[in-house]
């Protein structure tokens, strides 16, 4: 990796230090505090993806819904992509009096909230999609600080069961927004539901101010050919690093095609026979029913064996066979077994590989930036799973092909894990 002057660049696993003047370790109010804001985040992107985007977008265009909500997640996605990155850098050298992540947490939050209240009031698909790109750039912000304070703050042998309680506030979140989305009565006060929830939830993490502040000068010069250079992590030097990036990167992109096009395809695959937004409702809760009861235990029983690579192996394994499910057995009853399996694996996959992600970490000094660049994998599947989704939905062989293939996507990403040398 080209770091930029100054920093601190290792193979293998990041220093296992707080930021500077941080107060001792993290105690459960600050988790909790932590998990609340994260959970925030979530609501404001997954209340559009689960359903307010795709009733947007049959709303505006009912021939040609697919390829809209395609083009507006897409375009989303992509400055998503760009965001994290930048932010998660941008906040490592901030100076700030409250600390280097709460500034960028603050800002996100109300930039979100400007971005959904945007996509409520959009009289058409080009508003929308600003809206949705407004609400990607600002919470990418809170999303890449709160992320990196988890190593800032958090050792080693704590951070699988952080990763459990952040996995916890994901699913969460997603359940959440969708039912504000649901139970709102409409697609701009779903919008406004999902808005209000993130603003309220980053309050007590801000006011907590345990983020320490970062001594000024303690970064070299800012110069705009380093800042660009820093984002290259070269795989080459940093194996570890890359078979991380590229493992997550497929996991999502199976998951991401998994979930974008759930709507449709109760309404045209599995012919719900009820009211499909609340049909995707009671889904993602039974999800999150079977995820929460493995994500924090998992998280602690890595942290105890010291083990990461078998938990995300076999997660991502179980990830794909509730795929597979989906693509044979296209009833509500196979909807459901699937949504049930789907929560096993995902709970286990998101608190153990968040863990690992931060083992594998190439710099002390520039997390928020290397996060930010793992993050791109998270993104980087939203733009690509609506190209690949909306041919294979509508050309290539339906709802069966595209869950066949997403499972075979995640078995990749699972074998792939072994790569990884640095960690157990």
């Amino acid at each position: 990796m080209t770091a930029e002057p100054g920093a601190e660049a290792l193979r293998g696993p990041a220093v296992d230090t707080a930021a500077p003047g941080a107060a001792g370790e993290p105690g459960g109010r600050w988790v909790g505090a932590l998990s609340l804001a994260n959970l925030g985040v979530w609501v404001g992107w997954f209340g559009p993806l689960q359903l307010l985007l795709a009733r947007q977008a049959e709303h505006f265009t009912p021939e040609h819904k697919a390829s809209t909500l395609a083009l507006v997640t897409g375009l989303g996605a992509a400055v998503s992509m760009v965001a994290n990155p930048v932010f998660g850098a941008l906040s490592d050298r901030t100076t700030a009096r409250v600390g280097r992540r709460i500034p960028w947490v603050v800002a996100g939050g109300v930039g979100g909230v400007a971005g959904l209240l945007v996509l409520a009031w959009a009289p058409d698909v080009a508003v929308m999609a600003a809206g949705w790109c407004l609400v990607q750039l600002a919470l990418n912000a809170s999303f890449a600080a709160l992320t990196a304070a988890v190593p800032d703050q958090v050792p080693h042998r704590r951070r699988g069961l952080v990763g459990g309680w952040l996995g916890v506030s994901q699913v969460a979140g997603i359940l959440v927004g969708t039912a504000l989305a649901t139970a709102a009565g409409g697609i701009a006060a779903g919008y406004g539901a999902c808005a209000a929830f993130s603003l309220l939830a980053v309050v007590p993490y801000v006011l907590m101010r345990r983020d320490a502040p970062l001594r000024a000068g303690s970064q070299p010069p800012f110069h705009w050919r380093e800042f660009v250079r820093g984002f290259w992590i070269d795989p080459r030097r940093f194996p570890d690093f890359g078979w991380a990036w590229l493992t997550r990167f497929l996991m999502n992109l199976s998951y991401s095609i998994s979930t974008m096009y759930l709507l449709y395809y109760l309404t045209d695959a599995v012919h719900y026979a009820g009211d499909a937004d609340t049909g995707v409702l009671i889904l993602t809760a039974l999800d999150a029913v079977t995820l929460l009861g493995t994500v924090v235990i998992s998280g602690i029983w890595s942290d105890r064996t010291g083990r990461r690579k078998v938990f995300v192996v076999w997660s991502g394994l179980v990830i794909s066979a509730a795929t597979l499910l989906l693509a044979v057995w296209q009833t509500w009853t196979g909807a459901v077994v699937a949504s049930l399996v789907l929560g096993v694996g995902y709970g286990v996959y998101t608190s153990v590989d968040f863990a690992l992600l931060t083992d594998v970490l190439p710099s002390a000094a520039d997390r928020g930036r290397d996060l930010g660049v793992i993050n791109v994998a998270n993104a980087l599947p939203q733009v690509l799973a609506p190209a690949v989704a909306a041919p294979v939905v509508s050309h290539l062989g339906g709802y069966g092909v595209l869950y066949a293939l997403a499972g075979a996507i995640g078995v990749a990403g699972s074998v792939l894990v072994g790569r990884i040398r640095s960690v157990r």
